[in-house]
């Protein structure tokens, strides 16, 4: 785990080092204790997701992965006293993802509201540019799925064109995610929940990686 050099973020942090994975390659089996499933979700922003969802699925691991420390202290102190054994997070730009995750280890993803990263030379920078994508088939195991959620209209757009042009298998994609049946059961996030407010509809998709 790579912080910056700030004497409070690392006193924070030391309250919380049970939970954290350090920025060197990661052994599930070390770090949970076991060998269950491992999902990951890169960008937990403020933490809403990945805590319900590791509370609502015990029998899997998760980790939630952000390259902003800062965030990710917020993420953390949502943990209050609670235990939540089959959760780790860690500090980490996910460009390094197959350095620390071995090769067909992970057996989901989850992407939301990534930044969208609007202006065009940007563009290689959207955690859905080919680039990442290939990354992610390196450390997803056969079966694997990938679940993408924004409320950027272009950002959803680019990503079905690359998903399309790398002919990779897709479903349940949807450009109204709070007005869609299928998903009843849909966690919103801080983000989400920010952005509905405002009117902007929510849109998903998911995808495997197999190139």
């Amino acid at each position: 785990m790579r912080l910056r050099k700030d004497a409070n973020i690392e006193a924070e942090f030391k309250k919380y080092e049970a939970y954290l994975l350090p920025g060197g390659p990661v052994d599930f089996q070390e770090a949970f204790g076991n060998d269950r499933p491992v999902r990951a979700e890169f960008g937990v922003g403020k933490g809403r997701f990945i805590l319900q969802i590791a509370r609502e699925n015990p029998q899997i691991n998760f980790i939630g992965v952000e390259i902003r420390d800062q965030v990710l202290l917020k993420a953390l102190k949502k943990l209050g006293a609670e235990r939540i054994p089959n959760l780790r997070f860690m500090v980490m730009d996910v460009a390094r993802i197959t350095e620390i995750f071995k090769e067909r280890s992970v057996d989901g993803l989850y992407l939301n509201f990534s930044d969208p990263w609007p202006k065009t030379r940007h563009y290689k920078r959207r955690l859905t540019y080919r680039d990442f994508i290939e990354k992610y088939d390196r450390i997803l195991k056969d079966g694997a799925w990938i679940y993408f959620k924004t409320d950027h209209e272009e950002f959803f757009h680019f990503t079905l064109r690359e998903l399309i042009a790398l002919k990779l298998p897709m479903k349940d994609i949807s450009f109204d995610v709070h007005r869609d049946s299928r998903f009843s059961n849909n966690i919103v996030t801080e983000y989400e929940e920010k952005f509905s407010k405002k009117g902007n509809k929510i849109m998903a998709a998911t995808f495997k990686t197999r190139l």
